[in-house]
């Protein structure tokens, strides 16, 4: 029955949004970050992502890494500046151990801004963490 159905609280994983130079293009970006502090490997990792406000919706991304190694981080994709006009969704689910987890990370409109950026150990650059 529902009572029966547990529901694991989901910590140590974090969605980031980083702005950093592209040495390729010599201009700097805002990228999303997903980041596994656990002790442990996360399998089968799928991102969703959509960004949303009450009249305009964007398509969804979708990105699959098979395993996030412990302590570990992965770049998930570039996100364009006008998007932070809107709410931006991240739907993380995965695999720890035989357990099927998922957590969804918002970053509110407006709120991704240069002036936002703190240091994220983790990543050794400047970002903004997802609620």
């Amino acid at each position: 029955m529902k009572k029966d159905i547990q529901i694991p609280e989901i910590t140590d994983v974090e969605i980031a949004v980083v702005y950093e130079f592209n040495d390729v293009y010599n201009t700097d970006d805002w990228n999303i970050y997903i980041i596994n502090k656990k002790d442990i490997d996360l399998e089968t990792v799928m991102i969703v992502s959509q960004g949303f406000n009450d009249t305009k919706t964007t398509s969804l991304l979708r990105k699959k890494l098979d395993t996030l190694p412990a302590n570990s981080f992965a770049k998930v994709e570039y996100i364009q500046p006008e998007l932070f006009k809107l709410h931006n969704r991240f739907h993380v689910t995965f695999f720890e151990g035989n357990t099927l987890q998922e957590k969804t990370f918002v970053f509110e409109k407006d709120t991704v801004k240069e002036g936002a950026l703190r240091m994220i150990p983790e990543l050794k650059k400047r970002g903004i963490l997802a609620d």
